[in-house]
């Protein structure tokens, strides 16, 4: 291709002329930069939103569950040992949930009375790098069985230990999962397709016998509505990437000809067109006060289920102590 010419200088007109003329014209005043707007502050998308960074320093109690009913509740702390001391306990005196689960422990059972003396049934699954994952369920139903990890999946038991706790009880299974992350950079997206796949499986082998109540950290975003900034973190961003999406799709819609039923994603069902509600929100950046967050934490029930389901509720005041906040389901019981 021919190198571009440079456009021949237009030859000065009269007015030109006499513009830069001392004894016939004046110069033209400059003109002044337009003013800058104002940069609008990042707000979240629902005002009335509580944005709080610390946890509260006068948490009430919740309003109690319905009788005949089971409050389920699962909260990624972050660290076990460094909620306790930023509020975890009272959460769980004003939650006063039937079962908690709890994600992301970082440990074996710590020894805090409060949670003994609470919770009769306990289990903790740990993983077996130090300081990594850990999934607990806690309870004071006494479950038929208790399961740690894969039992049916080529993936060692032991690596998924800290990350799965299926309770069995007589009508329901009960299974608490911290769902691997795809990491930074999706680094990881290999080991979170592996788990998928495994975890599909599991979920098949369960609802096959009885209705599944599945919680914890999913770490995935369903759909738009369930993060602040879709657009900069699709296929980007742990959580955000269509493979994650799709193996989690697959997870709640088994194919028409399986046999098998569809789970539900209970809050989101509840709260169709609801935006603005997450469970995780960054420490970084202001975030929280943005309103900047994801939504990870979920209740995805067998469909047999749904209708026996009374709330299904974020706990958005209770911030500060983990990154996470916690949710709560209330469903008919007995499980």
């Amino acid at each position: 291709m021919a190198p571009k010419r440079k456009a021949a200088a237009a030859p000065a007109s009269d007015s030109d002329a006499s513009q830069h003329s001392s004894d016939e014209g004046t110069k033209k005043k400059a003109k002044k930069p337009a003013a800058k707007k104002a940069a609008v502050p990042v707000a979240p998308l629902d005002a009335s939103l509580p944005v709080n960074t610390v946890f509260p320093v006068d948490l009430k109690p919740f309003t109690p569950k319905a009788d005949g009913s089971v409050r389920i509740a699962a909260w990624n702390v972050c660290g076990i040992k460094a909620c306790e001391k930023k509020g975890l306990i009272a959460y769980v005196v004003a939650e006063d949930a039937d079962i908690l689960v709890l994600t992301e422990t970082k440990t074996g059972e710590p020894s805090i009375a409060e949670l003994s003396e609470r919770y009769p049934h306990r289990y903790w699954g740990v993983d077996p790098k130090k300081g990594n994952a850990g999934t607990a369920v806690l309870s004071k139903l006494e479950p038929l069985e208790v399961t740690f990890g894969f039992p049916d999946s080529t993936e060692p038991q032991a690596e998924s230990a800290g990350r799965i706790v299926t309770l069995e009880f007589e009508k329901t299974y009960v299974v608490g999962t911290y769902v691997q992350n795809a990491g930074q950079k999706l680094a990881t997206l290999d080991k979170k397709e592996a788990w998928n796949v495994a975890f599909e499986k599991y979920l098949r082998i369960l609802d096959a016998k009885k209705p599944v109540i599945w919680t914890g950290d999913l770490n995935v975003v369903p759909t738009e509505r369930d993060i602040r900034n879709w657009k900069t973190n699709y296929n980007k961003t742990a959580g955000c990437t269509d493979s994650e999406i799709n193996a989690f799709n697959a997870q709640l819609n088994p194919p028409v000809d399986s046999g098998h039923k569809k789970l539900v994603d209970v809050w989101r069902h509840l709260h169709p067109d609801l935006e603005g509600h997450y469970t995780y929100y960054s420490y970084r950046f202001q975030c929280r006060v943005k309103g900047i967050g994801y939504r990870l934490d979920f209740f995805v029930l067998s469909e047999q289920l749904v209708e026996k389901v009374k709330q299904c509720e974020i706990r958005l005041e209770v911030y500060g102590a983990s990154d996470h906040v916690p949710v709560v389901l209330d469903i008919e019981g007995p499980l």
